[in-house]
């Protein structure tokens, strides 16, 4: 029977996968038509253009295999491409959209409220934002440089919503020892400590991490 299973969940993870790569090629060009939007220009970098449909590919698969069809996967998988958005076009422009980010954090919002308690993802995402908030202005204060952006304040409020309590801890852990690492690699590479690093793919990708983990 676990092997029926196992097998199962190997062909919704094959189907998923290339739903996936649908959904990323979607991603790219929206984001492309939203740069111009921002007056920015779209780049042209095989990771800009093959970035979003390879890596929403994987995210589909594992989470096809982790969760099999339900809704739950769909669910995760809307976020998922959020997510992979917010990776590549922050990496790319150093700017979290309020166009992407305020109606995700709406859906998560509404996703939250099925949660028990029902209450736990708004007061994550009022906590997350406010802590964020309070370290861009401090960091502003103290370093009188941006060492965090508003977006990033937004970002973590979204991620609030989305996880719940612990799992936003794990997911700001994550992101926070993948951004300095980042940071250190930066560092040794540019033999520099002038500069900054963009915080939201980092953070992205400690949320999908533990999306990978919430079944």
């Amino acid at each position: 029977m676990n092997q029926v299973a196992d097998v199962n969940h190997v062909l919704v993870a094959i189907v998923w996968a290339v739903v996936g790569a649908g959904g990323g090629w979607l991603v790219r060009w929206g984001s492309v038509r939203l740069a111009k939007l921002e007056e920015l220009e779209p780049g042209s970098k095989p990771w800009q253009v093959w970035g979003p449909p390879i890596a929403s590919a994987l995210v589909f698969a594992i989470f096809g295999y982790e969760l099999g069809a339900s809704w739950l996967l769909l669910l995760h998988s809307v976020f998922g491409l959020v997510l992979v958005q917010v990776i590549f076009f922050d990496f790319e422009h150093r700017l979290i959209l309020d166009r992407v980010i305020f109606p995700s954090m709406a859906l998560a919002l509404i996703a939250s409220l099925f949660n028990q308690p029902w209450w736990a993802g708004l007061a994550t995402g009022l906590a997350a934002g406010l802590l964020f908030l309070l370290l861009a202005v401090v960091g502003a204060l103290i370093f009188k440089a941006d060492a965090l952006g508003f977006g990033d304040v937004k970002f973590a409020a979204f991620m609030g919503l989305l996880l719940g309590p612990l799992p936003t801890i794990q997911a700001l852990f994550y992101g926070v020892f993948l951004a300095g690492l980042a940071g250190i690699g930066i560092i040794i590479w540019r033999r520099s400590l002038k500069g900054t690093i963009a915080y939201g793919p980092y953070l992205a990708v400690g949320t999908l991490i533990v999306l990978f983990q919430m079944h």
